[in-house]
C-alpha cells in the first residue's frame, strides 16, 4: 500500500505544475457590456460579431444612447449607436473585435476606442462586398484623440 501511495504522490508532484500551467493558459471569457436602443438593427450585427469572436455580450436596451456615452467620457464627435465597456476601457460604436482584443492585451493609456459614424463594411454595417476605408480612434479622459487602428 505505501507503495502505491508514494507512487500516486510522485504523479500529483509531477503533474499538478502542468494541470496549473494549463488552467493559467486558458483564455478567460471576455465579457463585454453594451448598451444602445432598442430599434438599432446595426448594433445587433455588431454584437453577433463579437460573440462571433468569443465576447460574452452583456446588452441593456436604453431610449436615449447619448448621456450614457457622455457620462462614460466619449467625445461627442465619436458618438454613434451604441456604446460599450470592457476591462475599464469605452468601445463606442462600430470597433472590430480584432481592435478590442489588441485594446485589452497592449493596455494603453486611454479611455477608449471608437469608429464614428457608421462606415459601410464595419461590424455590423456590411453590404455584400461594399467597403469604404475608416479608422479606430483612440480617445483620452482630455479629449486628446489617435489613430488606433486603420481599415
Amino acid at each position: 500500500m505505501v507503495l502505491k501511495i508514494e507512487t500516486v504522490s510522485r504523479r500529483f508532484v509531477l503533474l499538478a505544475p502542468l494541470a496549473l500551467a494549463a488552467c493559467a493558459a486558458a483564455p478567460r471569457p471576455r465579457v463585454i457590456e453594451v448598451v444602445k436602443t432598442p430599434t438599432c438593427d446595426c448594433c445587433t450585427g455588431w454584437i453577433e460579431h463579437l460573440r462571433a469572436a468569443g465576447f460574452t455580450a452583456n446588452v441593456t436596451d436604453v431610449p436615449n444612447l447619448h448621456p450614457v456615452s457622455q457620462r462614460l467620457g466619449v467625445p461627442e464627435q465619436l458618438h454613434s449607436c451604441h456604446t460599450a465597456s470592457i476591462g475599464g476601457y469605452v468601445v463606442e460604436g462600430h470597433v472590430p473585435a480584432a481592435d478590442i482584443v489588441r485594446l485589452l492585451d497592449e493596455r494603453p493609456d486611454i479611455l477608449g476606442i471608437a469608429v464614428p459614424g457608421m462606415p459601410i463594411g464595419s461590424p455590423g454595417m456590411e453590404q455584400g462586398d461594399r467597403r469604404e476605408p475608416y479608422q479606430t480612434i483612440a480617445f483620452t479622459r482630455d479629449g486628446r484623440l489617435s489613430v488606433f487602428a486603420s481599415h
